[in-house]
């Protein structure tokens, strides 16, 4: 059986730098599930591959999109099954890479089947996110769905969001849709690999990685996107502080403390995340020979 090396865990625990090692070793390619480098104008601030990265091995998902278009974790799924496919007709190894656990699950595991959701919908529940906040977000679903409300990330908005969707859309619980329908099988058997650091050392990394966005010109990046601020992509850590700047809201040096605050934070729910999901052998990011052996009895 083919095999599918997904590599996981928190950002800036070198990833990036792990897939194209074993890219390099199985001369194959390597599927980007970072849901946030697929766009073409958020670089800086999501930590993108280098130019001579994406040259060191054949990269999938890298700049496909702008922040104009919709895309989701479903569109995501048929496409990266559909490239892993035509990968596997010459090739026995692929990889998929990413810090974005619902785009890695949807890839190698599947996801549950929910309904179209329509414009009108949308609209309403845009409306009534804006007038009410956060705060009408969690009290709706806690209403609605109080079993999913009790699983959910509480202060992530765009997955409260996601969850009344479906609730206003159908009528029933966001939660009475999870695990009924049948997933698509895989034709290929997942290696998991989950990159750890011990949490001082992890918060040590991303404030460094802040500090050099900072001097690379995220500032700029995203004041090219304030236009944008309200699609989606640009919920993201790093430019939502650099627009409460821009608006007045937080001076910069706070807008930084916050970046970094708020990067922590993210890191911290990806750790919780890749612990409740997957059945991960855990390393450290520099034991890159250990590693490769673990790979290497698992391909052949």
């Amino acid at each position: 059986m083919k095999k599918l090396i997904v590599i996981g865990g928190a950002t800036a625990t070198g990833k990036t730098a792990l897939s194209i090692r074993l890219a390099q070793h199985f001369r194959t390619e390597i599927l980007s599930a970072d849901s946030r480098q697929f766009y073409r104008e958020m670089s800086i601030g999501t930590a993108k591959p280098s130019p001579a990265e994406l040259a060191a091995a054949p990269h999938h998902f890298i700049d496909i999109l702008s922040v104009a278009e919709d895309y989701s974790v479903g569109d995501f799924e048929r496409d990266a099954l559909a490239i892993l496919q035509g990968i596997f007709i010459e090739k026995d190894v692929a990889i998929l890479v990413g810090g974005s656990g619902l785009y890695l699950r949807a890839v190698y595991e599947g996801l549950d089947k929910f309904p179209e959701i329509s414009p009108e919908t949308k609209k309403h529940l845009e409306e009534a996110e804006k007038s009410g906040g956060l705060q009408w977000l969690q009290r709706e679903l806690a209403e609605r769905d109080p079993l999913q409300f009790s699983k959910i990330d509480q202060q992530n908005p765009a997955r409260l969001r996601r969850a009344l969707e479906v609730c206003l859309e159908t009528g029933q619980p966001y939660s009475s849709f999870l695990q009924q329908s049948e997933r698509n099988p895989r034709t290929f058997q997942p290696i998991y690999i989950l990159l750890d650091l011990p949490r001082p050392e992890l918060y040590a990394r991303i404030e460094s990685r802040v500090d050099a966005m900072i001097a690379a010109g995220l500032e700029e990046e995203a004041r090219g996107l304030l236009q944008y601020r309200n699609r989606p992509p640009l919920s993201t850590v790093g430019y939502e502080e650099f627009f409460d700047f821009f608006d007045g809201e937080l001076s910069r040096d706070k807008a930084i403390d916050k970046i970094k605050q708020h990067s922590r934070n993210y890191a911290k729910r990806q750790v919780t995340w890749f612990a409740k999901h997957g059945d991960w052998k855990v390393f450290r990011p520099e034991e890159e020979a250990e590693i490769l052996e673990f790979v290497k009895l698992r391909v052949t």
